[in-house]
């Protein structure tokens, strides 16, 4: 840890040597020193300069001696299979009613296809089953694929159908 500055020689870096030289020499307080005190003075006046640029050598000789750590990065194509994603727009609980569902077949990050939203309201589980059979066996003719993704499942609220009849102001809810 560095010694703090001398209060004494402080002041002094505003004062011409001349002018020190008479306050703090023989017809002074008698605490002049030639040696010393003008290296001292030419430390505290430049003290902020030498520490920036002794901070700047250290940290470059640092950067010089540590070599820097580089990652190689890079990326491997891969050849994702297409899958279909299963949307049901449908409440939280497990046996709330289906209000709509949706497919969209996907390679990777790329969209192949959608296959439009349809309400369900109206039809029974057996219809649901049947008209979910039919887009698989379309999407295994066109993409070769045999099954869902897990569902995904989406609020009833965020139903894409432009003539949803949650969507009717008539029947929405304001709070």
């Amino acid at each position: 840890m560095p010694l703090p500055p001398n209060p004494i020689c402080l002041p002094c870096i505003d004062y011409s040597r001349r002018e020190a030289k008479q306050i703090h020499g023989p017809q002074g307080d008698g605490y002049w020193m030639d040696n010393r005190c003008d290296r001292k003075r030419n430390h505290y006046r430049h003290r902020k300069e030498s520490n920036a640029k002794r901070r700047g050598e250290y940290a470059s000789q640092k950067a010089i001696t540590t070599p820097a750590e580089t990652t190689e990065t890079f990326s491997i194509p891969v050849q994702a299979p297409p899958v279909a994603l299963l949307y049901l727009y449908k409440e939280k609980p497990k046996d709330a009613h289906l209000h709509a569902l949706a497919v969209s077949v996907w390679r990777g990050s790329e969209k192949l296809a959608e296959i439009e939203a349809v309400h369900c309201m109206g039809m029974t589980n057996t219809q649901v089953n049947r008209y979910l059979k039919e887009v698989l066996r379309v999407l295994r003719e066109r993409f070769g694929i045999t099954e869902f993704e897990p569902p995904i499942r989406m609020e009833p609220s965020e139903c894409e159908i432009a003539e949803c009849p949650l969507k009717d102001k008539r029947y929405v809810q304001t709070a």
